[in-house]
């Protein structure tokens, strides 16, 4: 079997992070076209573009605080004016903060993890499930955290939030279902990245020892999961919380 996307588009907020950059990478070579989603690291997101185009497929950079209608809204209408309404949304965005435990923690922290797990997805999909539901064929896909499953000390506020979007996103998989769309989610481990191969700090032994395959994955492991789901191969798969 072969994913093949192409005459999809695909949106992915978050996409100049570390794992936004390999799904966009992966995305295009599978022939889909890329909306790059970008807050502040403009270069990166036309670096990306540059990429996606000299693989054949077409590409557009779109900033927006995705915590807000009115830019998502802006989004939505700047992608349908350059590559089309999009097929598929990965909701990688996610906003950072001083890890602490709860008597410590801000109340701050909570409402910018709020904003940027739970409003995001529910902004994103009032912009952008309408044209799916109209074409009966689309794919929502929200990029969780094992966190959710640990619950380890310092990790409230993104549990929090990751666990709020959890509930959006399972509710909406059940009301959209009828009309073809899926809503899944991809929850990475401590997955090794492009920071961890410059740096050379691959090996975990303290974080290893707890998993099953005794190795960390990588973002490619994700970004194949997410393209999975994105793909045909995925069409009678909806609600699913897949560790990764």
């Amino acid at each position: 079997m072969h994913i093949d996307l192409s005459g999809r588009i695909v949106l992915i907020t978050g996409a100049t992070g570390d794992l936004g950059r390999v799904m966009v990478r992966t995305f295009a070579g599978c022939g889909a076209d890329v909306a790059i989603h970008y807050h502040r690291n403009a270069a990166m997101a036309e670096t990306l573009r540059a990429e996606v185009v000299a693989l054949g497929r077409r590409a557009c950079t779109v900033q927006a605080d995705v915590a807000e209608r009115d830019a998502v809204l802006a989004m939505r209408d700047r992608i349908a004016a350059e590559l089309g309404s999009p097929d598929i949304i990965v909701t990688n965005a996610v906003s950072q903060y001083r890890w602490a435990h709860v008597l410590d923690q801000e109340p701050a922290d909570y409402d910018s993890q709020y904003d940027s797990c739970v409003r995001h997805n529910v902004l994103m999909a009032q912009a952008f499930v309408p044209a799916m539901i109209a074409r009966r064929q689309g794919r929502v896909i929200g990029i969780s955290t094992e966190c959710v499953m640990q619950n380890q000390p310092t990790q409230s506020a993104y549990v929090a939030g990751k666990r709020g979007m959890d509930g959006v996103l399972r509710c909406l998989a059940r009301e959209i279902a009828a009309h073809q769309v899926t809503v899944n989610q991809v929850a990475p481990g401590w997955m090794i990245s492009d920071r961890d191969r410059a740096a050379g700090s691959e090996a975990q032994a303290g974080y290893t020892g707890n998993v099953p395959m005794r190795r960390r994955g990588t973002d490619q492991d994700v970004a194949n999961a997410v393209v999975f789901l994105a793909s045909d191969l995925a069409g009678f798969i909806t609600g699913a919380w897949l560790p990764v």
